[in-house]
């Protein structure tokens, strides 16, 4: 099956959500959120994070989080990860429960793709304090790929993980989670990276990121937002519409996208140092914003 194939099937099984320059949107993908050891990528960055989806929360945005989310090679059940990171899984609850929460899987969570699974596993956790099953995320779906239509310009927006275009971290996946859990986690730890992941592969990340390119251009330019390659992208208008929000897991930085007031911006969100010393965490807008109907 062919990395063309594998998106047309993404786009065309996509949940469509369609939305007004009135609605807020905000993309992250690539959190790989773990277990909080040494292994975790996540954990460097996670006060960060928790601070942009507070800051999302309270300002009436929709969560969308294109792939990778949770880091299920190196870790063996989510359990494992709630645990870890407690206050963040009960704040994507409370977007849960508004319904402004929709989430894609990717290769580093591809069995979320299986319904049974995300029911038996997010559906609750145990609470200590009552010793009862609480509700966590009941009947939550998650998609290979999302399409967002604007209502004020009847323009698309493609929203997937990428991983369709590499073909070794789609079709062989379980190869890669074997070779990564067993192998390269313990290797991590002492400082070797993985091989298997595009974003530490610069050769494979350029081909994936042009099978992309290819097929929205054979697909009429659709705007097309993914993730997994962890390298920010925001064309300009009048070149191909291929965005990547980056990742979660950048040095002391995370990258997102936005789309509020009908137009996107590539935001970049880190800490800084105040003149007296003390820390804070900014938000910066790296690109935009860019109004969706200028890409034409």
């Amino acid at each position: 099956m062919s990395s063309n194939t594998r998106l047309n099937r993404a786009y065309t099984n996509a949940k469509v959500i369609e939305f007004s320059n009135s609605d807020k949107f905000v993309l992250f993908s690539d959190c790989h959120r773990g277990d909080n050891s040494f292994a975790d990528d996540f954990a460097n960055n996670r006060n960060i994070y928790m601070h942009a989806l507070t800051y999302y929360y309270n300002n009436n945005f929709q969560y969308c989080e294109l792939g990778d989310g949770d880091e299920l090679w190196e870790n063996l059940s989510f359990k494992t990860l709630f645990e870890a990171h407690k206050n963040i899984y009960l704040l994507l609850k409370k977007f849960h429960q508004e319904n402004k929460l929709h989430l894609i899987w990717g290769n580093h969570d591809m069995v979320y793709k299986n319904k049974q699974y995300v029911t038996k596993h997010l559906s609750s956790y145990y609470n200590h304090k009552t010793e009862k099953n609480t509700p966590l995320f009941p009947n939550l779906n998650y998609e290979e790929g999302v399409v967002l239509r604007h209502q004020d310009t009847c323009k698309e927006i493609f929203l997937t993980h990428g991983h369709q275009a590499d073909w070794w971290n789609y079709s062989f996946w379980k190869w890669s989670r074997f070779f990564v859990r067993i192998l390269w986690k313990p290797l991590q730890i002492m400082g070797i990276s993985d091989p298997t992941s595009p974003a530490k592969n610069h050769k494979e990340l350029i081909k994936i990121e042009r099978r992309i390119k290819n097929w929205i251009v054979n697909n009429n330019n659709l705007m097309t937002i993914v993730g997994h390659t962890h390298r920010p992208r925001f064309p300009k208008p009048g070149d191909i519409p291929f965005f990547n929000d980056g990742s979660c897991v950048h040095p002391r930085s995370i990258t997102g996208i936005e789309i509020e007031n009908g137009a996107l911006s590539l935001i970049k969100w880190y800490i800084d140092t105040k003149e007296d010393g003390t820390l804070q965490i900014k938000r910066n807008v790296l690109e935009g914003p860019q109004p969706i109907k200028s890409y034409q």
